[in-house]
């Protein structure tokens, strides 16, 4: 049964009405056989003989309508006018401000130290406003450092708002995830980009040294007159030159003693003295050749009970 809508009226259920007479529904015949060949024909009338639109229409109209076929399927075209505003992932393409600070870290149940000192580097990408903290990697340190935050939007506050590069400065104290970090300095592209947005920072703080670390670099008290012989020109001079002396150690007077070869080595470079056992084969000894190990020899022995503090002489 054919549906027939009413003008003006949405093709909905409720808005359409159907035909109950109309008994005719077949499609109309538009093939046909001329002199023998199969040639089609344009319909003149629809399903169920219904007259076409195409045949209520004029000639000019229906070439208006066919001309018109793209804007009626799409739409008229809309050209939306040109952007004034550049957005910030093209104007702040690979532009990082960088700032430099430290951290305190608490450290518990240590005699030798209550806190450390560990220096961080901030990074803001002014593209999407996100922000990473990289601490310099030290090596041996014994502590795990690199990137301490990554790359992410931080949070400012509990009510959802998010750290922006208007809101630092140097000299200022930046909470980030419980840990106060210490903003010191920044580099010179970030000072310049500051001052051209109207923000005049604060002036630059020095970081404080780790007293652990300053302690175990500052110099053990020596309380021996310094030589005024140059040690540095004798290990140039004289490293790898070694001095050898052949000698016999003679214990005969001894119980079972005789008479052994040694060497003596005496290194330049440091003074210091070798001995060694010279052992035969099938001597029947162990076969450990060192007597006295490499060190320097005092020329005179002060027994360990001795509370005299009289100077000690080395040979040479």
């Amino acid at each position: 049964m054919s549906i027939n809508t009413g003008h003006g009226l949405p093709f909905l259920p409720g808005n359409t009405f159907r035909d109950v007479t109309k008994s005719a529904h077949h499609r109309p015949q538009t093939l046909s056989y001329k002199n023998g060949y199969a040639l089609p024909h344009r319909p003149k009338v629809g399903i169920g003989q219904a007259p076409l639109l195409s045949s209520e229409l004029t000639q000019s109209e229906i070439n208006q309508f066919s001309s018109q076929t793209s804007a009626l399927t799409y739409g008229t075209a809309h050209y939306s006018p040109a952007l004034d505003v550049i957005p910030a992932h093209v104007a702040y393409d690979k532009k990082v401000l960088r700032f430099y600070g430290y951290f305190q870290q608490e450290v518990l149940h240590s005699p030798q130290e209550g806190y450390r000192v560990r220096p961080v580097v901030l990074y803001y990408y002014l593209e999407d406003d996100s922000m990473c903290i990289i601490e310099p990697v030290v090596e041996n340190s014994g502590i795990p450092q690199g990137k301490l935050i990554k790359r992410q939007r931080l949070p400012k506050n509990d009510r959802g708002d998010h750290y922006h590069w208007k809101d630092l400065n140097v000299g200022m104290d930046l909470v980030v995830y419980g840990t106060v970090y210490r903003v010191t300095h920044c580099d010179s592209y970030t000072q310049d980009f500051m001052e051209s947005e109207g923000l005049v920072l604060n002036d630059p703080e020095p970081t404080p040294v780790d007293p652990y670390i300053q302690r175990r670099t500052q110099a053990g008290r020596s309380y021996i007159t310094p030589s005024v012989f140059d040690r540095l020109h004798q290990f140039l001079t004289m490293d790898r030159k070694v001095l050898r002396f052949f000698a016999l150690w003679d214990h005969t007077d001894s119980l079972y003693g005789e008479a052994r070869p040694v060497t003596i080595q005496y290194y330049l470079v440091d003074d210091s003295v070798e001995i060694r056992e010279v052992h035969e084969p099938n001597s029947g000894r162990d076969p450990f050749p060192v007597l006295l190990r490499r060190q320097r020899l005092p020329k005179n022995i002060k027994p360990a009970c001795s509370k005299s503090l009289s100077y000690f002489s080395y040979w040479h």
